[in-house]
């Protein structure tokens, strides 16, 4: 990873999805439109003309109203999306933490699913059963690491995700709002594994609502609008330009 100078790079980056037009009244009537297949759609572009730079070691926030291509962006990132039109180049190691319970079997066990996500994550096997003990004791689930994870509030998904993405030791982790969920407690034990991340050295990309936390944390704020980049630069001052535009913006779709 040394010989790249950003982990992550956006150069021109459009993100475009289809969505359906019409809407039916009857089930007739939408089953006659598939017979003749002329269902229409328009393309709604989530993410417009988007560049952008991460260096090794930053801590970035990503701000914007519900819908403005945050998750996009992120998604774009972890590789959940290729991109409609640009370039994203990402290098390094990726954990992603962008939806709870991404990536679990719910018919399995929370330990069987440190396995899978590991595995998942390019851990090999010995490798996963190395840090399991280290998961289970940061997830504090209990007895219920060896009950099926489709019997856990959201909550404890939280807890499991974050423990199994962040003892993978990822060169660049990406963190989506699910910092939200949960207690306090765990809340800022999270945070204070983040820190260590963050003093270690690694890269990391997050989402969230919060803006003492982003401010306090992130070294760096890019604001999204409407899927265009229009802030990036010194905490403060984005969360001042972002808080302006909270009285006079309409919300978008989300994506």
């Amino acid at each position: 990873m040394s010989q790249y100078r950003y982990p992550i790079q956006f150069d021109d980056v459009v993100q475009r999805f289809r969505v359906i037009q019409e809407r039916h009244d009857t089930l007739r009537e939408a089953f006659a439109k598939i017979s003749r297949r002329r269902t229409t759609y328009h393309e709604f572009e989530a993410v417009k003309h988007i560049s952008f730079q991460i260096s090794k070691g930053e801590v970035v926030g990503i701000i914007g109203r519900n819908g403005s291509g945050k998750s996009t962006i992120l998604k774009l990132v972890a590789g959940v999306y290729a991109p409609t039109l640009g370039r994203v180049e990402v290098h390094g190691t990726v954990a992603p933490l962008i939806e709870l319970g991404a990536g679990f079997h719910h018919e399995l066990t929370g330990r069987e699913n440190i396995l899978l996500n590991g595995l998942l994550l390019g851990l090999t096997k010995r490798q996963v059963q190395h840090r399991e003990a280290k998961i289970i004791e940061f997830a504090e689930l209990g007895e219920f690491i060896d009950s099926p994870i489709k019997q856990y509030s959201s909550g404890m998904y939280m807890r499991l995700a974050f423990s199994v993405a962040t003892e993978v030791d990822p060169d660049i982790l990406i963190v989506d709002e699910i910092l939200s969920v949960g207690d306090g407690g765990f809340r800022e034990k999270c945070l204070d594994r983040i820190r260590q991340f963050r003093d270690s050295g690694k890269t990391i990309l997050m989402v969230s609502h919060d803006m003492a936390t982003m401010s306090g944390f992130c070294t760096r704020l890019l604001l999204v609008h409407h899927g265009q980049l229009i802030e990036d630069g010194e905490p403060s001052t984005v969360v001042r330009r972002y808080q302006e535009l909270l009285t006079n913006s309409q919300p978008a779709m989300a994506y």
